[in-house]
Order: structure tokens, then C-alpha cells, then sequence
């Protein structure tokens, strides 16, 4: 029973959501190019461990501060695991993540091994300073030229399009988290900024991403394309004017929701030259 705990609580520390969810859009991505199966199974397996060892060592080096604040939530912090068991895991994971790389192409190996370097540095400190949502930028404006295998390396506006999501997401993770960071030290751009400022970076973002994804590639958009913009539109005005209300949330969900039409945007583009 004990073990089983352990092993629940080790899960809780990867950060198993965005974790899948970003590993799910890598296989969509992967299984849409020109590698072929074992390649692409390589690619995914890559960008699921570097998704697990991000989580421990964000855990690992925030235990002391979710300490302080009383994060019930985090495993670590409440004491039900060891520091050493997730040290272990997160060992054990980067360095699974950088062999698998490297059954890839060397441009694209060396695309996500940078990538892994600036989501790590973000863990390390790049978190706490104005400078935070670079690591995000970079990283996920990376992960397309990894996945492509790096032949041909991707559009410019397929790297933007991911570098944006990549950033919204960085503002709308730490939304909920503001007070708890301010409380311990950490000033990343969004606790600079103030909630409302990077509500509308993220929505700024992701609608920047939208753009890019339905006018980048060659040719006319597609129906779904010209149909997902003013729908994304219309939905981040809807949650910023219902936003209004006490304690609402309607602007963080109206920015996830066009985030998420956003991924079944890149899904359905993938890597069109």
C-alpha cells in the first residue's frame, strides 16, 4: 500500500496533465511528418520524458517555497515522498530523454536538446526574473524543427505560431499561482506585469498564434482555418467582458479554450510548406 502511494505521489510531482497534453500534440505531430514509425515513437518517447523530468525538477526545486505556503497539492511539499526518489526520477528521465534524441536527425536532436536546456534553466531560476517566458518561447518554438525531424526545418510562421503558444501558456500556468509565488520570492514577468496585463498577453498570444496557423501555410485556408479565427475572437471578447464579475475565472478559460482550438489548429495544419 505504501508503495503504491509512493508511486501515485511521484506521478502527482511529473506534472502528468501538461505532461500528456504536450506529448499528445507532439505525436500528432510527429505521426504528420515524414519519419517514419520507429522514428516518430522515438520522437514522442523523447518529448514525454523531457515533459517528466521538467515536472520533478520544478518540484524538486520549489519544495522549499510550496513548503512555506502550505501547497497541500504538492507531494513533495507535504511530505509524501522523498526528495531522493524524485531526484532519481528526474535523472533518470532527462537523461531518457536525451538518448532518445539523439535516434533523430542532428539538427533536430540538437533542436530539442536546447529545448530541454531552456525548460530546465526555467526551472533553475529563469522562473524568478523578468525573463521568464523566454525558456517558453524558445522551447516550444523548437519543438516543430524536433518533431520534423529537421528536413526540411519548419516555416517561420509554424515556429512562431508554436513560440506563442508556447508563451500563453507560461501566463496562463502561473495565473492561478500569483499570490502563492509573490509570497515566496518569485517574480517571474507575469507577477510584474499583474493579472489583468498578462490576461491579455495570453489572449494576445494565442490569437497571434490563431493568425499565424490560418494564413502562414501556402494556399488558402481552409474552412476550418477561416472558421476557427473569429471564432477564437469571439470568444476571448465573451470571457474578458464576463470577467467583470467577482472572482470570476471566464478570461483564464476563454484564453485555455482558444489555446486548445489553437492545438487542433497546429494538428490539423501540421507541417504544410
Amino acid at each position: 500500500m505504501k508503495q503504491l502511494s509512493t508511486s501515485w505521489a511521484l506521478v502527482r510531482a511529473s506534472h502528468p496533465l501538461p505532461a500528456v497534453a504536450v506529448s499528445a500534440v507532439a505525436a500528432g505531430l510527429a505521426l504528420g511528418s515524414d519519419r517514419g514509425p520507429a522514428s516518430a515513437a522515438c520522437a514522442i518517447a523523447a518529448v514525454f520524458a523531457g515533459q517528466l523530468s521538467v515536472g520533478w525538477l520544478n518540484d524538486l526545486v520549489d519544495a522549499p517555497r510550496d513548503a512555506r505556503v502550505g501547497r497541500t497539492d504538492k507531494p513533495l511539499a507535504a511530505g509524501e515522498i522523498r526528495p531522493a526518489a524524485v531526484r532519481a526520477a528526474f535523472i533518470a528521465s532527462a537523461v531518457a530523454a536525451v538518448l532518445l534524441s539523439l535516434f533523430s536527425a542532428p539538427l533536430a536532436a540538437a533542436a530539442h536538446l536546447a529545448a530541454l536546456a531552456c525548460a530546465w534553466a526555467y526551472d533553475l531560476g529563469v522562473k524568478a526574473t523578468a525573463y521568464s517566458v523566454v525558456p517558453f518561447a524558445i522551447a516550444f518554438g523548437l519543438l516543430p524543427a524536433f518533431l520534423s525531424n529537421g528536413d526540411p526545418f519548419p516555416p517561420p510562421w509554424l515556429i512562431g505560431a508554436a513560440a506563442a503558444l508556447g508563451s500563453a501558456a507560461h501566463f496562463v500556468n502561473v495565473l492561478p499561482d500569483l499570490a502563492d509565488d509573490d509570497a515566496t520570492g518569485v517574480r517571474g514577468l507575469p507577477h510584474r506585469l499583474g493579472p489583468w496585463p498578462s490576461r491579455i498577453a495570453a489572449a494576445a498570444l494565442v490569437l497571434t498564434a490563431s493568425g499565424l496557423l490560418v494564413f502562414g501555410p501556402n494556399g488558402a485556408p481552409t474552412p476550418l482555418a477561416l472558421t476557427a479565427a473569429p471564432l477564437s475572437a469571439g470568444i476571448l471578447v465573451t470571457g474578458f467582458l464576463l470577467d467583470r464579475r467577482p472572482r470570476s475565472r471566464a478570461a483564464f478559460r476563454a484564453v485555455m479554450l482558444v489555446a486548445l482550438i489553437d492545438v487542433a489548429l497546429l494538428l490539423h495544419t501540421g507541417f504544410a510548406y
